[in-house]
């Protein structure tokens, strides 16, 4: 898992996971150390209680609802995979989230690229088809492209520190992007990875 390789080594360390699904993620963190306690928010009750058994809690609920159980500036690093995107007002949840964290914490998010040439493409036919998974998935309720993404960490008090692509480039992306010297590097980014910290400075507010 990338999200855990890049947490730094802190026995001390609090973190939470937006979308913590069974646990998987935050049972490998802290089994390599990567901190002492791991907290979830899950929406579905069964893989909840299956990540209960991992981690240190689990929130059940949906996270726009929600009060948050923890005190302000407690947790030293949040991951969100996969979730912005199932959220009626993911930018709502940013501002709720930034409170939790504190100063300096570490911050991972991946969704999926609504600016990749396949849906560009679509547009471009004049179509806008759903599936039953993907980044046109049907239980999808906002799309971002990398600059959007970037934009709704920022406006919400984080300094983003880096947007790529979730993976590496396949042999022909790469030649292409090679040839556009990385100009149109957005439209081969099936997942958008982002990476983001709370600043050390006054922290911004929000509802």
């Amino acid at each position: 898992m990338d999200y855990v390789d890049a947490l730094p080594a802190d026995p001390s360390a609090w973190i939470l996971e937006l979308g913590c699904g069974t646990g998987a993620t935050g049972e490998l963190a802290l089994r390599l150390g990567k901190c002492s306690r791991y907290s979830g928010i899950e929406l579905v009750p069964d893989a909840a209680e299956t990540a209960r058994s991992r981690l240190t809690e689990v929130v059940i609920g949906d996270v726009e609802e929600l009060e948050l159980p923890w005190p302000s500036s407690c947790f030293d690093a949040l991951i969100m995979s996969e979730v912005l995107e199932h959220l009626r007002d993911p930018w709502m949840v940013l501002r709720r989230l930034h409170r939790v964290l504190k100063p300096g914490a570490l911050v991972f998010a991946s969704t999926p690229n609504v600016a990749h040439r396949e849906i560009v493409t679509m547009l471009l036919r004049g179509r806008w088809e759903l599936a039953d998974s993907g980044p046109m998935d049907r239980t999808h309720l906002r799309w971002f492209t990398p600059t959007t993404l970037a934009s709704a960490f920022a406006d919400a008090g984080y300094v983003v520190d880096d947007v790529t692509s979730l993976g590496p480039l396949g042999p022909g992306s790469r030649v292409v992007d090679t040839i556009l010297r990385g100009r149109c590097r957005y439209l081969w980014h099936r997942q958008i990875d982002l990476r983001a910290h709370v600043p050390d400075a006054e922290r911004t507010g929000g509802p």
